[in-house]
């Protein structure tokens, strides 16, 4: 399991990336798990897992995007491989 653990700045909050973001996880093929919250100092965490890399770097080059009225400045992206999956379903928190 490939785990992606992102942390998205800019104006994020309030408008409705978080739902944007769970929308586009379960679009993309092969994300199996992870997600979504708002974090208190107004960035935006994200962790997704899945089998493979692909599935991880299209959702990460979503995230660089985001809705159409959010504003994303920064993307901070960690990745780990070989781990145990923690999530069974992409959710939003």
């Amino acid at each position: 399991m490939i785990r992606l653990s992102a942390k998205v700045q800019g104006n994020v909050q309030g408008v409705g990336f978080r739902y944007w973001v769970h929308h586009t996880a379960q679009r993309l093929t092969g994300v199996g798990g992870g997600y979504v919250k708002n974090l208190s100092n107004g960035s935006v965490e994200v962790e997704a897992e899945a089998l493979e890399r692909a599935p991880l770097q299209a959702l990460l080059a979503e995230l660089h995007r985001g809705p159409a009225q959010a504003q994303v400045t920064a993307v901070e992206a960690q990745w780990e491989e070989d781990v145990e999956g923690r999530h069974l379903s992409f959710r939003v928190a």
